[in-house]
């Protein structure tokens, strides 16, 4: 296979199966997870920064977060952004840190949580197909310019398949694990 299509092509599946695993960490399943923050900018002095660069994030017991702001001045901001990022906790203040109890999950809303896990698999998957159709593409152009021959091209096309099928089964693979991690009580 042309070596530069192969790369853009692998680049581009780990870029997808990478955004879905961060994107399924912010999705709350009950228990504490400090990925849940990960989302979050707070205004700290007029600069949007990442929570995680203004504090420590703890997890005291399963359904507790602590966040310890580096600076204790900044509470306050964080506690804004907290509660402007929508993660559905309300944070609580102590002075210095903010607890956050993570609610137990009904069982409608774990229904709900695994349709949404289940849409950014299948957005993830959408991802792929369209680097494979990309790559296919690529492939076929550099046939028409008589780089590559018709039976490296039939033999590239088939590698291009077998990746994009791999990621796919990833894929597949860890939206199930997410979905058994939310559904189990």
């Amino acid at each position: 296979m042309s070596i530069n299509v192969e790369e853009v092509l692998a680049d581009k599946i780990t870029k997808s199966i990478s955004y879905l695993k961060e994107d399924l960490n912010t999705v709350r399943a009950g228990r504490a997870n400090p990925a849940l923050l990960d989302k979050v900018m707070v205004s700290y002095y007029g600069t949007p920064t990442p929570l995680k660069n203004l504090s420590n994030i703890a997890v005291p017991d399963p359904r507790t977060l602590m966040v310890i702001p580096f600076d204790p001045k900044a509470i306050a901001d964080i506690e804004k952004a907290i509660q402007g990022a929508n993660v559905g906790i309300n944070p609580v203040n102590d002075g210095k840190a903010i607890r956050l109890a993570i609610p137990q999950v009904t069982e409608e809303r774990r229904k709900e949580l695994v349709k949404i896990i289940k849409k950014m698999g299948e957005d993830a998957k959408v991802a792929v197909r369209n680097e494979r159709r990309t790559a296919n593409e690529d492939l076929k152009k550099l046939e028409k310019a008589g780089e590559l021959t018709e039976d490296d091209l039939k033999k590239d096309l088939d590698t291009v398949q077998k990746k994009a099928d791999a990621a796919v089964k990833e894929i597949d693979d860890i939206v199930a694990a997410k979905e058994k991690e939310i559904m189990e009580v």
